[in-house]
């Protein structure tokens, strides 16, 4: 990603996805239910770094009801960690497990009368392979062992989406609201000082700024070219479902259409 200097987009349109499901046995992480009353796609946890059987069958029924797409979040097995600690997965097993991941999840999206839309990746798998190309591989090999149509959503300017593009599936470009940025484009890593940004108010003038102009601010103060067709809203962070209302509603309000990407 280089600066940007891009004017607004003219019929601007958005998906907004979540990451849901992210509970296991009695401990539930999200408000699925009121998320899913706002957003147009949900990212599953697959049981490898958050999610069960009973939660997966749960969201899946939800989004279903309400016409959410849902994909397929998939990660490095890492329940203790949420998925967010560093791993090294051989190739050949890291694609095994990411078609597992979405094979499984396929099973209850099919009992709700629908089906898995899309993958992405999930925590230190989504970062790893923004740059390995080797994880990269692993992650689209997997992809195409579960259903060679499947769309992937990513970072722009990722090596998973230039992967999945040779390999001939669809690559979604994503952005975030409530993570800052670095001047080359990539996500600030969690254990950094303002990582996450808190200010609710700052997260929605991202939000409707990313969606009508392409471009946000990195962390420097430079303004960067993020041109995605979905934005993620964070469900595990107090206030998620008032601030995703609020985001949706002032994008709507900006003339910009909320729309499923899949």
């Amino acid at each position: 990603m280089t600066d940007a200097a891009a004017g607004p987009q003219a019929d601007a349109v958005i998906d907004l996805n979540a990451d849901l499901g992210e509970g296991f046995g009695r401990w539930r992480l999200t408000d699925d239910e009121e998320l899913l009353s706002v957003v147009t796609s949900a990212n599953v946890a697959c049981g490898f770094h958050a999610g069960d059987a009973a939660t997966m069958r749960r969201v899946c029924a939800q989004a279903a009801e309400r016409g959410v797409r849902i994909g397929a979040q998939v990660s490095y097995r890492d329940l203790a960690g949420f998925g967010r600690r560093a791993m090294d997965v051989p190739p050949d097993e890291l694609a095994a497990e990411v078609a597992y991941q979405i094979g499984a999840l396929e099973v209850f999206a099919r009992a709700a009368g629908t089906r898995v839309s899309y993958v992405k990746p999930h925590g230190a798998l989504y970062n790893r392979v923004v740059h390995d190309e080797d994880q990269a591989r692993a992650v689209v090999d997997g992809v195409l062992l579960a259903d060679a149509t499947l769309p992937v959503l990513g970072l722009p300017g990722s090596r998973f989406l230039e992967v999945a593009g040779k390999a001939g599936l669809p690559v979604v470009t994503e952005a975030f609201a409530d993570r800052a940025y670095t001047p080359q484009g990539t996500l600030v890593p969690r254990g950094r000082d303002g990582a996450v940004i808190t200010d609710e108010a700052a997260v929605v003038e991202r939000s409707v700024s990313m969606a009508r102009s392409g471009t946000v601010a990195a962390q420097d103060g430079r303004r960067i070219d993020v041109r995605a067709r979905s934005l993620c809203l964070h469900g595990d962070t107090p206030g998620a479902v008032g601030l995703a209302r609020e985001i949706r509603a002032r994008l709507e309000a900006a003339g910009v259409g909320v729309e499923a990407f899949a």
